[in-house]
């Protein structure tokens, strides 16, 4: 069955004579056009409000707008003294206006003459604080992403339009114009139109170079929403140390998306949560997970999408999920879980947002249809929610313990190897053994501390120089060692190692 369209939706709505609908987007513009095609659908007029214009007619463009309906209040009693025929009303950024009690009566009562008269009221809002009494009455409306079809037809048109301009010369293999719509996914409407702008902008060429410039300027405007990054992983497996068990689990689901599995009866996975000790490689082990899988890793700003507005956040959160489902497939990574939603078991703390966002977080987990993995990581047992640790709710809970020896003479060659050092000419065994008790990024440090003494002194880096380093440097696992010992007892009997 076929995903219903933004216009049939909106269609429907007004059909069955929603009396207020509410829709919050950037896209204004994309909104503006479907409340404009469901009154022309279901033959109706359209009355639009703004502040900057007043009340005006909605699908002509040269009829002049009521004079002195720009104050809110004014425009919202005219559209409730003119209800005499089937109307679409509209209005432009009211929510900023409903602080004002006359304002927010007005609006109630022209609500509940919608209700009566069969008339709907659509509002576009770039953002989403309606008060309690206005959401309650309200119909939520979320804009979809555009799908792969939708942003095929956008890049056409886009080049159409750029080439009456000035002229451009488009040569691109099939493959590679797949390659680049497939890409924009996960991008709205505008973002989109802007990618194509900037890859034609100054050679006046579209060809096979510009797929680089599209995935350079989606990752700068994933970066700007401060709630979605696309994070670099590593070509390979092998320049991941250790993490055997999660290395092995990898290769036994790597072809679980595929049908053959499907039609062996077997779902794609949903999740993984990485416990373990800070700096032991969770990080490390979300980006594994994508290279793995040969998919592209995103990492949530948990903390990003909280808002002091009501309603604000739970928003955020819905669009960064659906965000992530049009990107799909990919590896959806969530970094220190239960620093964001810590307090999810006491409504007293936020009144209650932590709990309704974890919530929602948790249905979306359960529900969702998209080939989205989620990574989460933890480093605090205590603090997370007990919801969260229920059979089921992950496909498998892994444990990153301290590297052991086998793990810590690799991450030892990864690290050398990485700085244009041949680890044969140290001693790895001496190393290895003198780096029990380190994380991965200790021994990352202590490699790096090395280099700079040796630089200092005009030196070459030695293994005597990298022991002095390790020896000047106390592990985590020493300062803190009962709260590791606890956090390896706990998760004994609960998780399985990641090593």
């Amino acid at each position: 069955m076929a995903r219903e369209t933004d216009q049939e939706r909106l269609d429907r709505l007004i059909a069955a004579r929603h009396a207020a609908v509410s829709i919050t987007t950037v896209e204004e513009d994309y909104a503006l056009g479907l409340v404009r095609n469901a009154a022309i659908n279901l033959g109706r007029s359209l009355r639009l409000w703004s502040m900057v214009g007043g009340v005006r007619d909605g699908l002509v463009a040269d009829v002049p707008p009521i004079p002195e309906t720009e104050h809110p209040a004014a425009g919202l009693y005219y559209f409730g003294q003119h209800l005499s025929e089937p109307t679409v009303l509209a209005t432009l950024d009211l929510v900023g206006h409903l602080r004002d009690e006359r304002t927010l009566r007005l609006l109630r009562e022209l609500i509940a003459r919608t209700a009566r008269s069969g008339n709907t009221l659509v509002m576009i809002d770039h953002s989403a604080t309606l008060p309690p009494v206005i959401a309650g009455l309200a119909t939520a409306f979320e804009l979809t992403l555009p799908d792969e079809e939708e942003l095929d037809a956008i890049l056409r048109d886009t080049l159409r339009v750029l080439h009456q301009e000035k002229p451009i010369q488009v040569k691109i293999p099939r493959p590679t114009f797949a390659n680049i719509v497939k890409n924009l996914r996960g991008l709205s409407r505008r973002q989109a139109q802007q990618v194509i702008v900037d890859c034609v902008c100054e050679d006046r060429q579209f060809n096979d170079a510009d797929l680089e410039t599209v995935l350079a300027r989606k990752r700068q405007m994933l970066s700007a929403t401060g709630l979605l990054e696309h994070i670099e992983t590593p070509a390979t497996l092998e320049e991941i140390g250790g993490l055997r068990n999660v290395k092995r689990w990898l290769h036994q689901r790597e072809q679980v998306w595929s049908e053959k599995a499907k039609s062996f009866g077997l779902k794609a996975p949903r999740g993984v949560l990485l416990l373990g000790v800070q700096g032991a490689g969770k990080s490390l082990c979300a980006k594994a997970i994508a290279t793995g899988w040969r998919k592209p890793l995103l990492r949530m700003d948990v903390g990003a999408l909280y808002d002091r507005y009501i309603g604000e956040s739970e928003r955020r959160l819905r669009d960064t999920l659906r965000q992530a489902e049009a990107m799909a497939p990919n590896v959806l990574w969530i970094d220190e879980i239960e620093k964001a939603f810590a307090s999810a078991a006491s409504r007293s703390i936020d009144g209650g947002l932590s709990q309704r966002m974890f919530a929602a977080l948790l249905t979306w987990m359960q529900e969702h249809q998209a080939s989205v993995f989620m990574v989460a990581t933890a480093n605090d047992i205590e603090a997370l929610p007990p919801e969260l640790l229920r059979k089921g709710r992950f496909d498998e809970i892994f444990f990153v313990d301290l590297p052991g020896r086998e793990a810590r003479e690799q991450i030892f060659t990864i690290h050398l190897r990485k700085r244009g050092r041949d680890p044969r000419g140290f001693d790895m065994d001496k190393l290895a053994d003198q780096s029990a008790g380190f994380t991965g990024a200790e021994i990352e440090q202590a490699v790096i501390s090395a280099m700079h003494n040796a630089f200092a002194e005009g030196a070459e880096l030695d293994t005597g120089r990298v022991l002095a380093a390790l020896k000047n440097s106390p592990p985590l696992s020493v300062i803190m060692a009962d709260r590791v010992e606890a956090l390896r007892k706990w998760a004994a009997a609960r998780c399985v190692p990641a090593d």
